[in-house]
């Protein structure tokens, strides 16, 4: 819902009822995540889209008759038909399940305050019951900024409290995604399945060295939503004149700067100085922070060098696993607008658990959890198996997936 948190906040200033198609389930090639939402008005005003047009048409009559009707919510499926050209469905394949309701905003008070902070840019967390008893169906309750406080209730302060600690860490996380909670005398006897929406801030990429690639990476990185720093130790290259995309250039030696920063685990570290006397110290301190991605520029000698010195600091080889270096996919890129491309692109697969194979040659769904087969991809090696940004450049051994939303 929180994809239009804008139009559903000038509804609820108005007191206007409004019914809400939010997706809470999606398989295969369904080309829209769950959270994504589809409004309808009560003059008929439509905002949003739960999958690019496939099934809107019926989604909205739905909508329609249940803000009509009053009825209580109601879950509706949708999915490719072989039987049925005609038949309503997801032509690239997919499935996804929609929760459809009805809400009245003098009902749920607390929304229009949780709508009210997404628009003004504050993290929050809304979750949402989507399986449980039907009373409950539908109902929030919303977590509110650094995750100590909440507002809503989902029927029992044993339960509200519960469901504030588990959405409170996704909303630091800034994780969307469903959970599971209560049937017990700790968390409360009623079992819920909850949606929990996520606005977070956006994810904080660190690009360290003042240099021509810097320059293209930042620009990379601020057109997929991340809040972009470059830090460099020379005063006279670290000036905001050359890096008009970052959102904040800082003259600082890089380790200092990242033994004061605020770093998450969305956070991505990109150190492009490849000079030792700036890498080994920022490194040993980025090696040991809880971040999503770190990765370094050089050749494979420089790497191998670089390895070698932090093995002598003191880094474990738990931590040296780790680290992209050198950094980036294998593109064949060359200049830096290339390399940042490079660069992003390793992140974005990172992320999200991808092989960086072309499509036309991975099995499955486009969307969705990978299969087994993909992760044992040759582009999921390796060490010396996988290559960099450069000809000569390998990566790192790739960790777990952390959390992460970075697109989500």
């Amino acid at each position: 819902m929180l994809n239009i948190a804008d139009s559903l906040y000038r509804w609820c200033r108005e007191a206007r009822p409004f019914a809400l198609a939010t997706v809470i389930h999606v398989s295969g090639s369904a080309p829209m995540p769950p959270g994504t939402s589809l409004a309808v008005g009560t003059d008929g005003e439509a905002v949003g889209s739960i999958s690019g047009g496939c099934v809107e048409g019926a989604v909205y009559e739905l909508c329609t008759q249940i803000l009509e009707s009053g009825e209580p919510p109601v879950r509706a499926s949708f999915g490719y038909s072989d039987d049925d050209a005609f038949a309503v469905g997801l032509t690239c394949g997919g499935e996804l399940e929609v929760l459809v309701q009805r809400i009245d905003p003098l009902d749920q008070p607390h929304l229009p305050t949780a709508l009210e902070q997404v628009s003004t840019g504050m993290p929050l967390s809304v979750a949402q019951v989507i399986d449980g008893p039907r009373r409950l169906l539908g109902r929030t309750l919303s977590v509110l900024g650094g995750g100590s406080a909440y507002d809503g209730t989902l029927g029992s302060q044993l339960t509200d409290r519960t469901v504030a600690t588990q959405v409170g860490a996704l909303l630091r996380a800034g994780r969307t995604t469903r959970v599971e909670i209560g049937g017990d005398a700790d968390a409360g006897p009623e079992k819920l399945t909850l949606l929990v929406h996520t606005h977070a801030p956006p994810p904080h990429m660190l690009i360290f060295g003042a240099v021509d690639f810097a320059a293209a990476l930042s620009q990379a990185g601020r057109f997929l939503g991340y809040r972009v720093t470059v830090c460099d130790a020379r005063p006279v290259f670290a000036t905001a004149e050359r890096f008009p995309h970052a959102d904040e250039v800082v003259a600082d030696w890089p380790h200092r700067y990242l033994e004061r920063a605020e770093v998450d685990a969305r956070t991505a570290i990109c150190v492009l100085t490849h000079d030792a006397k700036f890498d080994i110290p920022l490194l040993r301190v980025a090696l040991g922070l809880p971040v999503g991605y770190i990765g370094a520029m050089g050749s494979r000698r420089t790497h191998e060098h670089r390895v070698d010195r932090l093995r002598e600091a003191g880094v474990p080889e738990e931590h040296l696993a780790r680290l992209h270096s050198p950094i980036g996919l294998d593109l064949g890129a060359h200049t830096p607008e290339e390399t940042a491309v490079s660069i992003t692109a390793e992140i974005i697969a990172h992320t999200n658990n991808g092989t960086g194979l072309p499509l036309s040659r991975v099995p499955g769904p486009i969307h969705g959890p990978v299969p087994a087969a993909r992760l044992s991809s040759p582009a999921s090696a390796t060490g010396s198996e996988k290559a960099g940004a450069g000809p000569d450049a390998p990566s790192c051994v790739r960790p777990e997936r952390p959390m992460s939303a970075i697109g989500g």
